[in-house]
């Protein structure tokens, strides 16, 4: 009987003791947490007093996306027997200078993707990867500050494709004018001073002409979120089908050490491009008489982040 007493007290006193460990324990890991979220603030804050400082900002982000796929004897579908594949990269690198008197700001944009599509029972048909987007795009805008506001600014933008058709067109734009700033992040240029150089080989209806140039860009980055939307307008004095419009977006989320997913989408309208398309199919093709539809591409997929 003494030693049931004995054993129902031991089972006890441990119970009782390993009730009040995990409660020290509990009670500590709240001490803890607390104190991590206090130094997670500090931290916050002197990042923060880091982006203030003035000098050259670097932050580049960008997307990948793809997918393949085969199929052998696949009577369900017209060609049972094809490989199909599409990839695409996109790319944002931004570069800047802040400083009491003047900015500098230069930011650049490639966006390619290949596509192919391979009938195994067709020997005509090609089973090498055609450039389906190719998007090339830089330029640098240089402020001379007035006020935290405004600033008279040059601008030099270039656009063209990469890798097929490099400058066949290519656009670059020299300007002069103002630049707003009414919050941190975002960047309106108006330049009434525009001349649009465009660049061609062989005949071609493309014509150089001056004008006026805007654009609007917002570049943010929100925890893990990387946002970046650029408007750029020319709109000639010459004539409207010698104007023009480039507006991309780009989206990314980075959840794992720079690793995440992304969102791209371009839109452009260009006249110019449309009629020097259209002349390949109708020889009477002209400016009045061509449907100058909108362009665009998207991707989706992983991205990564560096900074």
């Amino acid at each position: 009987m003494k030693k049931l007493v004995l054993i129902i007290i031991l089972v006890f006193g441990l119970t009782l003791m390993n009730a009040q460990t995990k409660e020290e324990l509990k009670t500590k890991q709240g001490v803890k947490k607390d104190s991590i979220a206090a130094l997670q603030k500090k931290v916050d804050v002197l990042q923060g007093e880091i982006d203030a400082f003035p000098g050259w900002k670097i932050r580049a982000f960008g997307t990948i996306g793809g997918s393949f796929s085969g199929f052998n004897e696949w009577y369900s579908k017209e060609t049972p027997n094809s490989s199909v594949g599409n990839f695409g990269i996109n790319i944002n690198a931004i570069a800047s200078l802040d400083r009491d008197k003047f900015f500098w700001k230069n930011a650049a944009n490639i966006n390619l993707s290949w596509i192919k599509f391979d009938d195994k029972d067709d020997d005509t048909d090609s089973d090498k990867y055609e450039v389906a987007t190719d998007v090339f795009n830089i330029s640098s805008l240089y402020g001379y500050k007035l006020n935290d506001k405004f600033a008279l600014s040059a601008l030099g933008e270039y656009r063209s494709s990469l890798v097929n058709n490099f400058n066949d067109p290519g656009y670059l734009d020299l300007g002069i004018g103002a630049t707003w700033t009414p919050i941190k992040d975002l960047v309106v240029v108006i330049h009434p001073l525009n001349y649009n150089f465009v660049f061609s080989s062989g005949d071609s209806i493309y014509e150089s002409s001056l004008g006026a140039k805007i654009v609007a860009d917002y570049t943010k980055k929100i925890y893990d979120i990387n946002f970046k939307t650029n408007l750029s307008i020319f709109q000639s004095y010459k004539s409207s089908d010698y104007s023009n419009w480039n507006w991309t977006n780009s989206l990314s989320y980075t959840f794992w050490k720079g690793i995440g997913v992304g969102f791209d989408l371009g839109l452009r309208k260009n006249k110019q491009e449309a009629l020097n398309y259209a002349l390949d199919t109708d020889p009477d093709a002209t400016f009045d008489n061509i449907d100058n539809k909108l362009q665009s591409y998207w991707l989706f997929g992983l991205s990564y982040t560096l900074e």
